[in-house]
């Protein structure tokens, strides 16, 4: 049976974002993540956690000025230097929070960089990340984003995310699939899942179009949930939706899975 975490950046925001934990064990969820702790002490997260029986198990490395639309830094050549100071505090972060992995976003290209040019800072960065990562007994892995929603976005489908980890050549790099992002991108959501199991740490999910939850659009997640779990697959599957209502009145869904 799919294991799902509820995501406290979309999730739950009826409320403040310290009182989204407890929203979200009386749910009945096991598991949250969420985009960034780095606005919180490491000890209230804990304590958060802790108090509410969850597992923490995911947020990004520094991404730039998210406010900004900025969308992660990895394939920035002048930036490399904010970008390892982002490593180090993940990984703090990470260590502490319990948390067994940390998702680097690639970011939006900038105008004035070559593709060649953001692919060897990203995969520099990439190798820089991983072991630090490792030994906090982290692991790193990287996502594909459409552009559509985040026209620019660098690593924007999946066999060009296998490729880069084929290239950074780590054995603490992995793939994390969002399933709303490439049935946008790319479709054949199965077999692709399927041929990239050995390389996927962690997936999210949301249906299309509008980012809200499973049945709200085309995706046939009742099909999609049976073929990932005969697949074998351990991992969390984040639930990074918009709830086209509010959270609790769209939970009909996961009722089968989180009981």
């Amino acid at each position: 049976m799919p294991n799902f975490a509820a995501n406290l950046s979309m999730m739950f925001n009826e409320v403040d974002f310290t009182e989204r934990f407890k929203a979200a064990a009386d749910t009945g969820f096991k598991a949250v993540e969420y985009l960034f702790p780095y606005d919180y002490s490491k000890e209230q997260l804990v304590n958060l956690l802790g108090e509410n029986d969850l597992l923490q198990v995911l947020h990004n490395l520094p991404a730039g000025d998210w406010n900004a639309g900025e969308r992660g830094i990895a394939c920035h050549p002048d930036r490399i230097n904010e970008f390892r100071e982002g490593v180090g505090l993940a990984a703090e972060y990470a260590s502490a929070l319990g948390c067994p992995q940390v998702n680097c976003l690639a970011g939006i290209k900038p105008a004035s960089v070559s593709e060649q040019t953001a692919q060897d800072t990203f995969i520099a960065n990439l190798r820089y990340a991983a072991p630090i990562m490792e030994e906090a007994g982290v692991k790193l892995i990287i996502e594909s984003i459409n552009t559509i929603d985040i026209p620019g976005f660098f690593l924007n489908r999946t066999n060009q995310a296998t490729e880069l980890i084929n290239l950074v050549s780590s054995d603490n790099l992995y793939l994390q699939h969002d399933i709303y992002h490439m049935q946008i991108s790319e479709g054949d959501l199965a077999r692709t899942i399927e041929s990239n199991l050995h390389l996927i740490s962690h997936m999210q999910l949301a249906d299309n179009p509008g980012r809200h939850e499973p049945g709200t659009g085309e995706i046939n997640y009742e099909y999609l949930f049976d073929f990932i779990d005969g697949l074998g697959y351990q991992g969390w599957i984040g639930c990074e939706y918009v709830p086209a209502g509010s959270t609790v009145d769209g939970l009909d869904w996961i009722a089968r899975y989180i009981k």
